[in-house]
C-alpha cells in the first residue's frame, strides 16, 4: 500500500475545533491524530456497512 502524504488546510467552526482539541487531550493524541482517528473510524464503519448484506 502506498502511504504518500498529502497536506491540506482544514477550516473548522470554532466550537468543533474546541471539541476536537478537548477530545485529543482526553485521548492523549495530537489534534491531527484525533482527526485522523475519527476519519479512519468512520471510513471503516462505512466500508463495513457497504460489505454487509
Amino acid at each position: 500500500m502506498n502511504h504518500e502524504e498529502i497536506r491540506i488546510t482544514l477550516r473548522l467552526p470554532t466550537n468543533l475545533h474546541a471539541w476536537l482539541v478537548a477530545q485529543a487531550k482526553a485521548n492523549r493524541r495530537s489534534l491531527n491524530s484525533e482527526i485522523l482517528h475519527r476519519i479512519e473510524g468512520d471510513y471503516r464503519a462505512t466500508a463495513a456497512d457497504a460489505e454487509s448484506p
